[in-house]
């Protein structure tokens, strides 16, 4: 199948996981969602990064994601996995691992890749909105761990796009200034969407303070 793409709909699927057998869209909800791939089980890159999002569970409920994670080993290979991450990467693991032995999620989400081994799943991560539709697509080398600062910097950065009218500049942190989109002329509307003032660095170039805050 084609790669997907920005603005397509997540495929849905039925997979069993470390917490049972779960139908994507349902369990997905109304909440969004970060969906992502690793090659395989005992491998000591991931083995961080499953940690990782274990100890940012907090961060992950105050935006409202669900985190879920996939692999193309089975569930009781997941399972001898989890004890070892909860165990060296002091935390617990409570979200599902996806059991993926007949590639069902790999193919979907196209995350074995032509040149890789075939039962390699490539570092892929999707960031899905309630809707289902896919708002960001990242892709690493097995040697480089995932950044889960940037992963959290996007997921905030779509959360305020999605409410105010902005977008958020290079290097962006939650509570830094934001661009105004160049759609907003209209003096009126300015002044209403955002009455702490900008500043037009450029006509195009306009910062003002995160809405939000």
């Amino acid at each position: 199948m084609a790669s997907l793409r920005l603005g397509d709909t997540a495929p849905d699927f039925t997979q069993d996981s470390t917490q049972g057998p779960i139908r994507f869209h349902e369990w997905a909800g109304g909440k969004w969602v970060v969906l992502f791939s690793h090659p395989a089980d005992f491998t000591p890159v991931c083995t961080t990064e499953l940690g990782k999002t274990a100890a940012l569970t907090t961060e992950f409920a105050r935006r409202g994601v669900k985190p879920i994670a996939v692999s193309v080993d089975p569930v009781d290979s997941h399972k001898a996995w989890v004890n070892d991450i909860n165990e060296t990467q002091n935390t617990t693991v409570d979200f599902p691992i996806l059991a993926d032995a007949d590639r069902k999620v790999a193919t979907l989400y196209d995350m074995i890749h032509p040149n890789s081994l075939a039962n390699a799943t490539v570092r892929s991560v999707f960031i899905i909105d309630p809707k289902h539709t896919i708002r960001t697509t990242l892709t690493y080398p097995a040697s480089t761990g995932r950044n889960f600062d940037e992963i959290l910097r996007v997921i905030d950065s779509l959360q305020l796009t999605d409410s105010h009218k902005v977008a958020t500049p290079a290097n962006w942190k939650d509570g830094d200034e934001v661009v105004i989109i160049p759609a907003i002329q209209d003096p009126k509307e300015l002044a209403e969407r955002f009455p702490k003032g900008f500043r037009a660095v450029r006509p195009y170039l306009r910062l003002t303070p995160q809405p939000n805050k």
